[in-house]
């Protein structure tokens, strides 16, 4: 039984946190993806389409240009979501102003975590015996703080630009920790109904190191035959987010707003649409219907994949995702539903698992 509940806690472990260990500097794919999965319930509602739409203070996430297009000076929003029946809690904060006219602010706190892991290596006591009051708990979680800063092009008309510093902290317990830092910029321009963005996410590469607490996890790693953990250290590549965007008027209160956004990913073939050794790319669309600019319903299409299935066969799948908010006196709220898979591969207990994601925003003066 000792054997069966260490490697479990391994594969925990590894699974939510630690990288491999060659002590070296590698560039793996997915590094950091915690920071793609999104935030706030109309851009999750809308297949994650925001770099040419985002304009409050999300835009710090998403591009931080939009953030000149906020109507009032501050601007709060505050995201919670549960990922896989809840295992995972996602949260999202961030506080946003305009400095003047041409100028903006925003602050924003990103954390994605599992938590009460149940740490079962002291389960068993020397004479053989269960003792249920030795497990302890610990979570997992990735955080990352970000400063966004966004400026009026004095160049181009109606361009805006923008640029994030982002500290990211990853924590596995007791047992390892890392730190990075990076850099992504971004654009925005207006066009009449039309919309574009341009957002390079880590265009520095960002540089994440891990240390590892091998004082901690030398008795386990021995007793299941594996070696020792090293520091290391990982580099995200940069990502390049395309996006653009159309406002449709039907009457004075009545207005459709359908986007794109594609990524470009260059660490490697990816299980995108399009995809090669040096580039990958996945689109995604959205769509918003608006009210008398107070109701909103929203629908979106992203992450398409291929999968295996046990006939040998593949099959391909996209992500549905849907929304709506509700607009008043400056306070937003939002609600998106997120399918994070097929019906077929997303069933436990014979019940669907869907993320929901709540969302609050208040803009003031």
């Amino acid at each position: 039984m000792l054997k069966f509940t260490l490697k479990s806690f391994f594969v925990v472990l590894f699974a939510l946190g630690l990288t491999a260990a060659h002590g070296q500097i590698a560039t793996p794919k997915y590094s950091n993806e915690f920071l793609n999965i999104g935030i706030g319930a109309r851009a999750l509602g809308m297949g994650n389409v925001q770099a040419a739409l985002a304009d409050d203070a999300t835009a710090g996430y998403w591009n931080p240009a939009g953030l000149l297009r906020m109507q009032n000076r501050y601007n709060v929003a505050l995201m919670h979501s549960e990922l896989f029946a809840g295992i995972a809690k996602n949260d999202y904060g961030s506080f946003a102003m305009n400095l003047d006219s041409t100028s903006a602010l925003a602050v924003s706190v990103i954390r994605l975590g599992v938590d009460d892991i149940a740490d079962t290596r002291r389960l068993q006591n020397e004479f053989g015996y269960i003792q249920y009051d030795s497990i302890r708990f610990f979570s997992v979680a990735d955080y990352a703080f970000l400063l966004s800063y966004a400026k009026k092009s004095n160049l181009i008309k109606g361009l805006q630009l923008g640029a994030n510093a982002k500290i990211i902290y990853r924590n596995v317990g007791e047992f390892a920790n890392a730190w990075g830092f990076g850099i992504d910029a971004g654009a925005q321009l207006q066009r009449g109904t039309w919309q574009f963005g341009l957002m390079a996410k880590d265009i520095t590469t960002t540089f994440t190191a891990w240390t590892h607490n091998v004082e901690a996890l030398e008795e386990a790693y021995l007793q299941t035959g594996n070696d020792l953990p090293e520091n290391t250290a990982e580099l995200t590549l940069p990502r390049l987010v395309v996006g653009v965007g159309k406002t449709f008027n039907f009457t004075d209160k009545l207005r459709a707003l359908i986007a794109t956004d594609v990524d470009f990913t260059f660490d490697g073939k990816r299980n995108v649409l399009l995809k090669s050794d040096v580039v990958s790319i996945d689109p995604h669309v959205g769509l918003e219907i608006a009210y008398a600019n107070t109701v909103f319903v929203r629908g979106g299409i992203n992450n398409y994949q291929k999968t295996r299935n046990f006939n040998g066969g593949t099959n391909k799948r996209m992500q549905p995702n849907f929304g709506v908010g509700l607009k008043t006196n400056g306070l937003n709220i939002d609600l998106a539903l997120s399918r994070i898979n097929d019906s077929e591969s997303n069933t436990v207990a014979g019940s669907n698992i869907s993320s929901v994601i709540v969302s609050l925003g208040y803009a003031f003066n």
